[in-house]
């Protein structure tokens, strides 16, 4: 009986980490996304309010 309760512990210790490294992923992903589309947006609001000028040599 002791062998099959530390296997349900096992299995439960197992199921909480792989849950919690899914949320981990998925807030990184969405702080990515969230990320990207903010430095895409002021890029292009950046690039048309400055001068375009010759590159010099």
């Amino acid at each position: 009986m002791y062998e099959y309760e530390f296997q349900q512990l096992r299995t439960t210790d197992l199921i909480r980490r792989a849950d919690h490294e899914r949320q981990v992923r998925e807030a990184a992903r969405a702080r990515r996304e969230t990320a990207e589309s903010s430095a895409e947006h002021e890029s292009h609001s950046r690039r048309f309010g400055r001068p375009r000028s010759a590159r010099t040599a």
